[in-house]
């Protein structure tokens, strides 16, 4: 068996995105005869716990762990969950920002480049420079966020006769958020310059959509493969909400905040009393002080349950429950290429799913091709009203279903199939 060594930070128990991607594609490379073995950090900082994925581990993966130092179990011990949230992403307003909280970005952005995971790079190389070679492995992958991983590969690639595969879950320097880090000049600098090291050096590029891949070839002539992310299996069959619920399920980050929706909702409530004694707003997962004031702003809390994070395997009967899905993203020229992981299980629920989202969006597309729900902007507040008043008939009709199409290509197996293709066909830029 053809032997990989996948690089990662986020592994069970880590919960949330992060974790699944590379989980799933272990559990399914060895069915294409690829032996993973994965490396993590010994204590690792998560911001999200779900011990459920435990029982998701296969048995044939192989994982080597070490130390890593972890700056913000530091910073937690003076700013506690504010430092918790921004480690998980969720970058507060910058008009309400504390003091602490301004600095946190600012460290984050200047000090700790390219991500405060920085640190573990120099004692996982020396480390990984013996295993490497004892073990007779002649690829590697790194994945990220963080992107400091992707320096692991760096320098291992200059130290070694390997192929480096760099996979990138989300964008480096063009990621929503990268703007709110208080960047220097030198520092902004700084991050380019290594985002553009790993990208001229690796021998492949993964990312995961179509935008991402344009924005790449501008910096690099190097291969870049579109393996997106996907579903593992189809939902549990569970009773549907007796409410008319929109559920979001995953983080509403400070920017992931579309007064448009809220408005309109707003109107529906005071325009149609039976919507108002239906219309249940489902939130399962870390949702941002800035969203949930502006949710009540708009006179919602009465219609509002907010479930906090839960598990996965709690998070995909909702997403059967729920009679539909909410889909936001960042209005944000930035934000186009991001196509969030929930978009595939989703599909795999087979709920309408309503998806609100920059002109131009990626995930605009995969919802038109799979006939699997609707997309608007942020500045078409007819159509969104439109939209949801049609899914409200549908649902007092008994009608409010999805037939949705071509989604086995996103099962976790084919995208591992298409990952296992690249790590046995090396490609031209190859020696």
């Amino acid at each position: 068996m053809k032997k990989v060594l996948i690089i990662a930070y986020y592994w069970p128990p880590a919960g949330g995105p992060g974790v699944q991607r590379w989980l799933k594609f272990a559990k399914y490379l060895p069915e294409f005869g690829i032996q993973p073995i994965v490396y993590v950090p010994e204590n690792p900082s998560y911001p999200i716990i779900d011990n459920d994925l435990d029982s998701n581990l296969p048995k044939e993966v192989i994982v080597i762990k070490q130390p890593i130092f972890e700056p913000y179990k530091i910073a937690s011990l003076f700013g506690g969950k504010k430092v918790a949230k921004i480690s998980s992403g969720i970058v507060p307003d910058q008009k309400k920002q504390t003091p602490f909280e301004a600095l946190s970005l600012w460290i984050r952005g200047n000090i700790f480049i390219p991500d405060a995971r920085v640190l573990w790079v120099k004692p996982s190389v020396r480390f990984l420079e013996n295993y490497i070679q004892e073990n007779n492995i002649e690829t590697i992958i790194t994945t990220g966020p963080p992107h400091s991983l992707h320096l692991i590969g760096l320098t291992l690639k200059r130290k070694l006769p390997l192929r480096w595969i760099a996979d990138f879950r989300d964008p480096w320097t063009t990621i929503g958020y990268h703007q709110s880090l208080k960047l220097s000049a030198s520092a902004a600098k700084k991050h380019s310059h290594l985002e553009s090291e790993v990208l001229t050096n690796a021998d492949d590029i993964i990312v995961t959509s179509i935008t991402t891949k344009s924005d790449f070839s501008k910096i690099t002539h190097k291969p870049i493969e579109v393996i997106t992310n996907g579903f593992d299996q189809y939902a549990p069959q569970v009773e549907r909400d007796e409410k008319f619920s929109i559920a979001h399920i995953g983080s509403l980050l400070s920017k992931r905040n579309p007064e448009v929706l809220w408005k309109v909702l707003h109107e529906l409530i005071i325009e149609n009393s039976d919507f108002k004694r239906d219309f249940e707003l489902k939130l399962l997962g870390a949702v941002s002080r800035e969203v949930l004031d502006s949710i009540y702003k708009f006179k919602l809390a009465d219609h509002v349950t907010n479930h906090g994070y839960v598990s996965h395997q709690e998070a995909l009967k909702h997403q059967v429950s729920s009679q539909v899905l909410l889909l936001i993203e960042i209005n944000s020229e930035d934000t186009k290429s991001i196509i969030p992981g929930k978009l595939f299980e989703y599909l795999a629920a087979k709920r309408p799913i309503l998806g609100i989202g920059p002109n131009g969006a990626d995930f605009a597309q995969i919802l038109k091709d799979t006939h699997a729900g609707s997309f608007v902007t942020y500045y078409e507040k007819d159509k969104l009203k439109s939209a949801i008043a049609d899914l409200y008939q549908k649902y007092n009709d008994g009608t409010n279903e999805v037939e949705s199409v071509d989604i086995d290509k996103y099962t976790r197996r084919n995208l591992t199939k298409s990952l296992a293709k690249l790590i046995e066909n090396p490609s031209p830029w190859e020696s």
